[in-house]
């Protein structure tokens, strides 16, 4: 089975370091990461207080010996803004935050379908130790490196289409994409499916919007799989139970979707057997 290597352009680097950056980090985002070990990632966002995502992103420990910084894998576009957003809750931490985006790029390596791959196999081919990790959303999208990006780039062997429909396969949303920021809970985008959201951890930003929501049984709304009859629409065209919008469609590939949808709506439709439709194309649901 072969093994892709995709370099992800739209992906950016921070680097947080000093000695609180741990606790720092701790305080705002949605995860643990003060339980990491070195080289081991989590999922993570960082809240509005009304609870909405602003920025999603991959914490990854590093520093054997010290553990006092993290290397954050975040979209390339955001890179900026969430250096700034989180140097705006640095006060008087023992913290520096810089973003390392023009020389680290990352690179994700994975198998075809959805077969787990083995982190002793991703670490082959050059990824140096401690900054190559299992992706911590789910494990059959196999693993991320953090490397210069002269060496991401020449490793580099399969098309970032292809890793696309890989990601939309397998049900995981994208940021921008799949979901507007600023616009969703995380329960809405998956994040606690994904691994995304610590429910025993400490306080952070929005916590409580999100704790209320986790008691009273999730969400109204959340990110699903379509399977299409034909070709996609575009990105943004509305999911239909009749004439009813319930949903929105989001990133597409090889007769897949992914749609931000009214979980009680597409209950309804099934169970009326009403058809569902995006842009005159018929799509069924499928489970995760």
């Amino acid at each position: 089975m072969t093994i892709h290597r995709t370099l992800l352009e739209d992906r950016g680097v921070l680097r947080v370091a000093g000695e609180d950056s741990a606790s720092f980090l701790q305080g705002l985002l949605t995860n643990d990461v003060e339980g990491l070990a070195v080289g081991a990632a989590r999922y993570a966002a960082l809240l509005s207080p009304q609870g909405k995502i602003l920025f999603d992103f991959l914490v990854l420990r590093v520093g054997a010996e010290s553990g006092k910084a993290f290397l954050v894998d975040c979209p390339a576009a955001q890179a900026g803004e969430l250096a700034k957003r989180l140097g705006f809750y640095r006060l008087r931490a023992k913290v520096t935050i810089s973003d390392e985006s023009a020389d680290h790029a990352v690179i994700a390596v994975w198998k075809e379908g959805e077969q787990r791959l083995e982190q002793s196999t991703a670490m082959t081919d050059g990824a140096a130790e401690g900054l190559c990790y299992v992706d911590p959303r789910d494990p059959r999208l196999g693993s991320r490196a953090i490397l210069p990006r002269a060496q991401a780039a020449a490793l580099a062997n399969s098309d970032v289409d292809d890793y696309e429909a890989h990601r939309i396969k397998l049900g995981v949303p994208k940021g921008g994409v799949d979901f507007a920021y600023a616009d969703i809970f995380p329960h809405d985008a998956n994040l606690d499916l994904l691994h995304g959201v610590d429910f025993e951890k400490g306080c952070y930003v929005g916590q409580e919007v999100v704790s209320r929501m986790h008691h009273r049984g999730g969400a109204r709304k959340r990110i699903v799989r379509l399977t299409l009859a034909g070709a996609a629409p575009e990105r943004g065209t509305p999911v239909l139970a009749g004439e009813t919008s319930i949903g929105t469609l989001g990133s597409a590939a090889n007769g897949r979707a992914l749609a931000l949808m009214r979980l009680d709506k597409v209950e309804d439709a099934q169970s009326a057997g009403r058809p569902l439709t995006t842009g005159g194309v018929g799509v069924t649901t499928e489970e995760k």
